[in-house]
């Protein structure tokens, strides 16, 4: 009886264990790959106006 119980704990605090961890995993934010913010288009205005005379 006593193993029984014992086991009971073992898994009840392992269940509140990986509950607590999900519940930690949801709180933060996935960010997920935004293209637009690493695409390169070209060089900007100061790099033309370095560049015209050449």
């Amino acid at each position: 009886m006593r193993t029984v119980l014992f086991i009971a704990a073992l898994l009840r605090r392992a269940a509140e264990g990986l509950l607590a961890f999900l519940a930690w995993i949801g709180e933060e934010p996935i960010n997920g790959y935004r293209p637009e913010a690493h695409y390169m288009r070209g060089p900007g205005p100061a790099w033309r106006a370095k560049h015209r005379g050449r």
